[in-house]
């Protein structure tokens, strides 16, 4: 067989099987090349406009990234759970509870910042009234807030004895029943308080609920600790600002009380009630099946007396463990009575919240 038929035939990729005429390829040819021209020439007046604008326009390549980790860092503490917070922050079986809306986040501060000088700032959490002071609080110290639902209406201040001041504070025993159903004790505080040491100490024996008389009469140094005699509206005057709860049955049906309470005397016109009127008429149905305790007045004193009685303080003075701002309205007037007694720390102190400078 002939050495032609082994040859093998030799195929040009670059050949046009289908070529088209001279004439319409030269076209093809122009036409592309003017748009390729036409492109770039637009392209790069657009980016001399984009480069021009790009101060202004306030966008910058991360600007997609940012946008979508923001909307990453919402909806991960949209979705933290109380559960989550309670194991994340509990020390020793206990955490340390505020309910706060985003106005009083100054006094949230002065609060933490009292409580990081005696080295018990790592056990709180902060009950966030309103997603700005679940995100701002978590921005600054992530796992320490978190929002329970259902979410209030409306994140402003409320004056005391409003019907808001009332929806905002009665939500506070189903907070802490929730806490107690997960088998934590929980120490509630406003806060409108400082601690000027460790409580903890005081809360001796294994008694369901301690808590804090509101009245200003001076007590003796050695008084009572069971509940105190009723006043003259027929009920005690114990203060709902601070309270120590152990997950005891006891506890759990003391503030399933409080909740009753509060559904049967709601907010009116007439009679603008708070938290604090259903908190007593709990305690006192219940006292007859709740180990209860009166913490000692001269380490836990009401405003009414500690800011009122310079002589008190001068004979009690070393005693004092957490002091309440209250018996007096308003938020000016509070920072005011703070500064002028040493205890409003924010502006001075920032740098020992976890929280920073708000």
């Amino acid at each position: 067989m002939s050495s032609f038929l082994h040859q093998r035939q030799t195929y040009n990729a670059l050949t046009d099987p289908y070529p088209l005429s001279p004439r319409i390829s030269l076209t093809h040819h122009r036409s592309t090349l003017l748009f390729n021209k036409t492109t770039l020439i637009l392209l790069i007046s657009l980016l001399i406009i984009l480069g021009f604008l790009h101060p202004y326009m306030g966008f910058n390549g991360s600007s997609l990234f940012s946008f979508n980790a923001h909307q990453g860092f919402e909806s991960k503490w949209r979705d933290y759970t109380l559960k989550e917070a309670v194991e994340f922050v509990g020390r020793n079986g206990s955490v340390i509870v505020c309910a706060v809306s985003e106005p009083y986040l100054p006094f949230l501060n002065n609060w933490i910042i009292s409580i990081a000088r005696v080295g018990k700032h790592e056990r709180v959490l902060v009950v966030a009234e309103d997603y700005g002071t679940l995100y701002r609080v978590n921005e600054r110290w992530p796992g320490h807030a978190v929002l329970i639902p259902p979410v209030p209406e409306s994140g402003t201040a409320h004056k005391f004895g409003s019907e808001g001041f009332f929806n905002f504070t009665s939500r506070r025993p189903r907070h802490l029943l929730q806490i107690l159903e997960l088998g934590y004790n929980v120490m509630y505080n406003d806060v409108d308080m400082v601690w000027l040491a460790d409580p903890f100490p005081y809360l001796e024996g294994n008694h369901d609920i301690y808590f804090t008389d509101d009245m200003a009469a001076v007590k003796p140094l050695n008084h009572p600790h069971d509940l105190p005699p009723p006043g003259k509206k027929g009920r005690t005057y114990i203060c709902s600002c601070m309270i120590f709860l152990r997950p005891t049955s006891g506890a759990k049906l003391a503030m399933k009380k409080w909740i009753e309470e509060l559904q049967a005397q709601p907010w009116t016109k007439a009679k603008k009630s708070n938290d604090q009127p259903a908190f007593n008429w709990a305690l006192n149905k219940t006292a007859g099946q709740v180990d209860l305790f009166l913490l000692p007045q001269s380490a836990f004193p009401t405003g009414g007396l500690y800011f009122k009685n310079k002589t008190w303080v001068e004979e009690t003075k070393g005693k004092h463990v957490i002091i309440h701002n209250n018996y007096i309205t308003g938020f000016e007037k509070k920072i005011k009575r703070f500064q002028d007694y040493g205890f409003w720390y924010v502006d001075e102190h920032a740098d020992e919240s976890p929280l920073g400078k708000l």
